[in-house]
């Protein structure tokens, strides 16, 4: 079989989260994201090809956990789970180690959106920042969820933000 070289899209992400109901009003008030699937509970059996894909992912340590499934307005997925037995704050934010360590979300007006992150509990991590000062409006910034996972918010598309490159060096 022949592979096309060809850029793949992205479908989902998954998101490990303490409380599910409050995770899903979160991301659903504050983001604006859409709930595809209300939160229900998963149960470790092997009769459905569910719970199978399940027991292969997870292994046979658990019994059961919640999930729900958004998606933004561009049709990305965002599973969260919700698992009874596991550790209820954020990982130590260590960007220096191998894994993933953010996702970015984007909005125009990033000023608003990091307003309602903060009414809700979260956290803006820095000041907001512009990649091209005096330039160009494009700008961005980190911040937490009420439950301690980091994201970015950027105003403008990956695509536009890093072909007007971003790291090069313009004093030549």
């Amino acid at each position: 079989m022949q592979h096309s070289k060809y850029p793949r899209s992205f479908s989902h992400i998954g998101i490990t989260v303490p409380r599910i109901q409050e995770a899903v009003k979160f991301y659903a008030e504050v983001m604006g994201w859409y709930v595809i699937m209300e939160p229900a509970t998963v149960k470790k059996e092997a009769d459905t090809a569910i719970g199978q894909m399940c027991i292969d992912v997870f292994g046979e340590e658990w019994d059961e956990f919640d999930i729900a499934h958004l998606s933004t307005s561009d049709g990305i997925g965002i599973e969260l789970f919700s698992f009874p037995h596991g550790l209820k704050e954020a990982p130590a934010f260590n960007p220096f180690n191998t894994g993933l360590f953010h996702f970015c979300v984007q909005d125009p007006d990033i000023e608003a959106l990091i307003d309602k992150i903060v009414s809700a509990g979260g956290k803006q991590r820095m000041p907001i920042r512009e990649y091209y000062p005096g330039e160009k409006p494009y700008k961005m910034c980190y911040v937490e969820d009420p439950f301690g996972i980091v994201f970015e918010i950027y105003t403008h598309s990956y695509e536009l933000t890093y072909s007007s490159g971003a790291y090069q060096d313009k004093s030549n």
